[in-house]
């Protein structure tokens, strides 16, 4: 992107053009929701309760003929979220977006884009951790991810998909939500452990640190996830995102000074499912 003025980028359509694209590439959770939108400030919804029905008379679904049909009663529970706002903005003097020597315009969109979607995603994060799923790697694998000895997140792993699983969710390509710090326990991990485990990767792709996925889980990291602690999460099922408004840009120009850029996004997260995601604490030390 060019940086002097009398180019078309520093135009409000083409600065807001220019950040869907940075959001786009930014890693962000928003993949990991289902997106729909709104048009209130408030959204009233209700969070269907995860267990399977039960017959109350008579208890048993094999019925002889003529008998009459057990009852099964749908339950849910009422919820009201409220739409919040993230925003920021920056100001390129006149100057700076005409002859700077670095491209002003660039860098501020895409640090002002980043500002938004970390604050964005800090608000989806705090969503996640309210599965109903949740457990201790001390409890499972045995010691922390970053122990000198004892731990197995495999073991830990594989828990968190058979809880997800045995809420009759596909726990098959969901996503594992990662710390800098716990990924890099993780891996470790799998290097020494390797010939154990994971005959099937190559050690190149290991000492490479390329390992994107494990046991089916797609892995991101991010430092937007608690260190300590892991998300499992069955993605566009366990959390919604209902839109108010997208990431979008404008700018305001003020004449023979310079020109501020406007980023902001509005909306909310809601766990509809919160059985389709499990958390895992105790990772670290």
């Amino acid at each position: 992107m060019a940086s002097g003025v009398e180019t078309n980028e520093i135009r409000g359509l083409d600065i807001d053009k220019a950040v869907k694209g940075f959001a786009l590439r930014e890693y962000n959770f928003l993949e990991e929701c289902l997106v729909s939108a709104m048009s209130g400030d408030s959204l009233r919804w209700y969070q269907e309760t995860a267990s399977d029905l039960t017959a109350t008379t008579p208890t048993d679904l094999n019925v002889s003929p003529l008998s009459s049909f057990p009852y099964l009663e749908v339950t849910w529970t009422r919820q009201t979220s409220y739409v919040q706002k993230y925003a920021a903005e920056g100001f390129i003097s006149l100057e700076d977006a005409k002859s700077a020597d670095i491209d002003v315009v660039t860098r501020t969109l895409l640090r002002l884009t980043r500002a938004v979607i970390k604050k964005r995603d800090i608000a989806i994060y705090s969503v996640f951790q309210g599965a109903s799923n949740s457990f201790a790697v001390t409890s499972i694998g045995g010691a922390t991810w970053d122990a000198v000895s004892g731990q197995d997140p495999i073991k830990d792993l594989l828990h968190a998909q058979y809880l997800i699983s045995s809420q009759d969710y596909d726990a098959r390509g969901a996503s594992l939500l990662l710390n800098p710090y716990d990924y890099k326990s993780l891996i470790t991990w799998l290097i020494s452990s390797k010939g154990t485990y994971f005959t099937g990767f190559s050690s190149d792709t290991l000492q490479s640190g390329r390992v994107l996925e494990i046991l089916g889980l797609r892995i991101k990291v991010s430092n937007n996830v608690t260190a300590g602690e892991a998300i499992v999460i069955v993605p566009q099922r366990a959390v919604t995102w209902k839109e108010f408004t997208p990431i979008t840009a404008r700018t305001i120009e003020e004449v023979g000074i310079g020109y501020k850029i406007r980023v902001w996004c509005l909306g909310v997260a809601i766990m509809t499912d919160p059985y389709a995601a499990c958390r895992l604490t105790n990772l670290k030390t």
